[in-house]
């Protein structure tokens, strides 16, 4: 017995023992989490995760990315007293009163979970606070409450219940990417906390427990009547009256948009540059990937855009869409129109003769049926089903609504602009597309491979100017001719509307965008040259990706290929930046929440340019501005007049008052079946490029909507705008290598005294002028006096008088003149002489090619 009771003894002492060392273990587990709350959790040195705030070129603020975690820091006192009415009341009633917890709200959570009832959470906010703080509160289990009890306690022991509400206020999440009360009522009312309203107040606290459940947009019924609830406690507990409730409630509810989606934060922040925001971050995250947070840590990203030069972008872009859409749904009204028509006609022919397949009435009566209800119907039935909370509603609703997108694509005319600084590739102005939302975040500056069009051209008439067998002032014939490319197979190009002028000089083929010259070039110089030149301007290295790009067929002079626009922006300021490689850059410097500088891509970039040695200047200095002479020919009285008004938008005043023209050149494009609208123009500060078109192939953007008379303007305002305040400034012209030489405009020859058609003053590589004198016009000279001669000789008598010719082939009254009449002459009656007529003919034909073309702006 003995024994016993000393083995009970031993085993009593063993489990005392052991106790105390769990005890112990966990005491000092709990003390060293106090020490390190003490430590670590000082509410004065809380370190929330903080934005990336992007920064424009002159240190102007953009936007900032948060993502998931929008938060904006409030202090308590800048809070109305409502706010924090409105959450004790919802969160935590008795909050100034119990020590960390309750025993009666956990008991009721208790509770309500053993009966499978919802009396609301045990927890109070300061609980909240610690389970957010230290505590996966994902974590449904007993451990995790009593370690968040732990921890509140310790909360409690440490700060204030004003530091812990403060605390709370600023870290909670409110919903659709938000943390705290200043960053939510920013989304949600569209102004700081500071403020807010009372039923505002009680909308965001409504969100606590669940932001999905209780989203105003997507639940506008749900959340009404859980915000009258809140409201209707606050006035029982004293913290309203009841009439300034109601009042609340039904200015809230009467100036409710109906119509907003719950977009996250990130949609809807604040952004002066939605569209290079985006481009930004895509930056970020490839430079940042797997090494920081850009949404919490803090950083300020130093980047290249001009704020002033991206709001105008955004108003040309914006005006220049609308009108293109609105010409395209004209255009399209018309030809459903004329389809009506036919209809009509084809269903009576189909009853009188009893053919059913040619009644296509009814199925044009549906397609406007299907087109009226998306378009107009729709959009009242979305709104409904957020009203009245019907979700089969809501979910037909969402299916018409992707229809429409779906076929928006093939219909909606997007565009796309970007702009960069010649000297130092930054970036000043991007637009992506039409809008940035959910469904349209494709930045086609730099994402969408297009065909370029005769913007193209300019590219490979660089390489003929390098080869010499071509200058400025070389003819080239614009008539009809059949091609053969590489596999033998023909190819026959046409110019814009079928027109031929003939024999013209190279300038004037480029500045008018002369298909049929342009591939005469091409295929003068070989696709060798035209490709390596053409790829070295677009920043193309790779072999097998010049090979994929570049199709070795003479189309290829017409632009078919598939390149971005800033591809094309970076080629064309190649040609401002003296054949110089110009790089086109986003970001300059990224530095952390301290100030330190982790990432200078600019500085990085520099220093490769600068290892780069003379592989930098992709084209020798003297070509690049002929390329840029002869596309000032463009502006001048080419494709892009119209759109640069003639030099008009690039004449401004200096400080004095003194009105200047700023140099400009650039190229126009429309490619087949007027699918894309193109202009690429640059002066000596900056390069844009614009593009115009459909996401989905098969549209055409109709005649009104080219490259000279919908892309040209657009690139003449903007361009206008951004260098408004700008002082004079010319392209650098080389010292040596140089030539300039006034020709005859008609010959491209050196002029002479019977040179009638004008003179050009053209730039030329050393050793590639003319040195002839034109025959041209002394050759017309001859013609003109044999003909003269030969109708002198057998003219007519008109009443006995004999025909007396001028100089210039017109027949003048021989009354004036005292010579007797010469002999030989024939009667009036007299049939004219096939040789008569040839002379005749060859005159008529002299004064023809004399004659310049007037400029059509839809010419290309």
């Amino acid at each position: 017995m003995f024994s016993k009771e000393r083995r009970a003894f031993s085993i009593t002492m063993i489990a005392i023992l052991l106790f105390s060392v769990l005890a112990g273990a966990a005491l000092g587990t709990a003390l060293a989490a106090t020490i390190n709350l003490k430590n670590m959790e000082n509410f004065s040195e809380f370190n929330p995760a903080l934005p990336t705030r992007i920064l424009d070129v002159n240190g102007e603020l953009i936007t900032e990315f948060a993502s998931t975690e929008k938060r904006e820091m409030i202090s308590l006192d800048k809070l109305p007293r409502h706010m924090v009415a409105a959450l004790l009341t919802r969160e935590d009633q008795v909050f100034y009163k119990h020590g960390g917890f309750t025993i009666k709200a956990i008991g009721r959570a208790v509770f309500g979970k053993l009966t499978g009832r919802s009396l609301g959470g045990g927890s109070t906010i300061t609980q909240q606070v610690a389970g957010t703080l230290y505590l996966d509160r994902s974590d449904i289990s007993i451990t995790r409450k009593l370690k968040e009890l732990w921890w509140a306690l310790q909360l409690e022991r440490r700060y204030s219940k004003d530091e812990i509400l403060e605390l709370y206020l600023n870290k909670m999440y409110f919903g659709c990417g938000t943390y705290g009360v200043n960053a939510a009522s920013k989304f949600y009312f569209g102004h700081p906390a500071s403020e807010i309203t009372p039923a505002e107040a009680c909308m965001l606290v409504i969100q606590l427990s669940n932001p999905a459940f209780y989203n105003p947009f997507e639940h506008p019924n749900r959340a009404m009547d859980r915000q009258k609830y809140v409201l209707d406690e606050m006035v029982k507990l004293g913290y309203l009256e009841k009439t300034e409730a109601e009042e609340s409630f039904s200015n809230y509810w009467a100036n409710f948009d109906y119509s907003r989606t719950a977009t996250s934060v990130w949609l809807t922040r604040e952004d002066k540059a939605r569209w290079f925001s985006e481009y930004v971050l895509r930056e970020l995250t490839s430079m940042m990937y797997g090494t920081m947070d850009i949404y919490s840590d803090g950083y300020t990203v130093h980047t290249t855009l001009n704020l002033r030069h991206q709001e105008a972008a955004e108003k040309v872009m914006q005006e220049y869409l609308t009108d293109a859409n609105n010409r395209f749904k004209r255009s399209s009204s018309a030809r459903f129109a004329e389809g009506d028509e036919y209809a009509r006609i084809t269903e009576l022919l189909a009853l009188t003769f009893n053919i059913p397949p040619l009644a296509v009435s009814a199925e044009r009566l549906n397609v406007k049926s299907v087109s009226l209800y998306r378009n107009k119907i729709n959009p009242v039935v979305d709104m409904l089903s957020l009203i009245t909370g019907l979700d089969r509603l809501k979910i037909e609703s969402n299916k018409a609504n992707a229809k429409v997108q779906s076929v928006a694509a093939k219909t909606t005319i997007e565009g796309t602009l970007v702009a960069i600084d010649n000297d130092t590739g930054y970036i000043t102005a991007l637009v992506g597309g039409s809008k940035f939302d959910e469904s349209n975040q494709l930045i086609r500056a730099t994402q969408a491979y297009v065909q370029p069009g005769s913007t193209f051209k300019p590219l490979f008439y660089s390489a003929a100017i390098d080869s010499r067998k071509f200058t400025a002032g070389s003819q080239i014939s614009d008539t009809p001719v059949v091609f053969y490319n590489e596999d033998n197979i023909p190819y026959t190009p046409l110019n814009f509307r079928g027109e031929w002028k003939g024999t013209v000089l190279l300038w004037e083929a480029l500045a008018n965008s002369m298909n049929v010259p342009s591939i005469r070039i091409l295929d003068s110089i070989g696709f060798d040259a035209a490709i390596q030149r053409s790829a070295a301007l677009l920043g193309i290295k790779n072999k097998a990706q010049i090979e994929k790009v570049f199709p070795r067929v003479h189309s290829l002079g017409l632009g078919v290929i598939s390149v971005a626009p800033i591809q094309m922006a970076k080629a064309f300021a190649t040609f401002a930046n003296q054949g110089k490689e110009v790089t086109p850059i986003a970001i300059r410097s990224v530095e952390d929440r301290n100030g330190k500088t982790i990432i200078d891509r600019e500085k990085d970039l520099r220093l490769e340019q600068k290892r780069s040695g003379a592989a930098i200047q992709v084209i020798s200095p003297q070509n690049a501005f002929i390329m840029t002479d002869l596309l000032k020919n463009t502006i001048k009285q080419g494709t892009l007049g119209w759109g640069s008004g003639y030099e008009r938008k690039f004449t401004f005043r200096d400080a004095t008052g003194k009105r200047f023209v700023m140099p400009a050149a650039g190229k126009t494009g429309t490619t087949q079946n007027w699918a894309d609208a193109w202009t690429v123009g640059y002066t000596p500060y900056y390069t844009t490029a614009i593009w115009f078109g459909f996401d989905s192939r098969g549209y055409s953007l109709g005649l009104d909507n080219t490259g000279a008379t919908l892309a040209g303007p657009a690139w003449g305002d903007f361009m206008n705008s951004i260098h408004e305040g700008l002082p004079y400034r010319d392209f650098v012209k080389p010292q040596t290598g140089l030539v300039s030489a006034t020709i005859c405009a008609k010959s491209g020859l050196l002029p002479t005294s019977s040179c009638t058609d004008g003179t050009k003053t053209l730039y030329y590589l050393e050793g590639t002028q003319p040195h002839s004198y034109c025959e041209y016009h002394e050759n017309v000279e001859s013609l003109k006096r044999l003909a003269i001669d030969r109708l002198q000789t057998e003219s007519l008598s008109v009443g006995q008088k004999p025909i007396i010719v001028d100089t210039t082939g017109l027949m003048l009254d021989p009354d004036i003149f005292t010579d007797p009449v010469p002999t030989g002459v024939h009667s009036e009656s007299e049939t004219e002489t096939s040789d008569m007529q040839t002379q005749r003919d060859i005159i008529e034909e002299g004064k023809s090619e004399l004659q310049e073309p007037a400029f059509n702006p839809l010419l290309e």
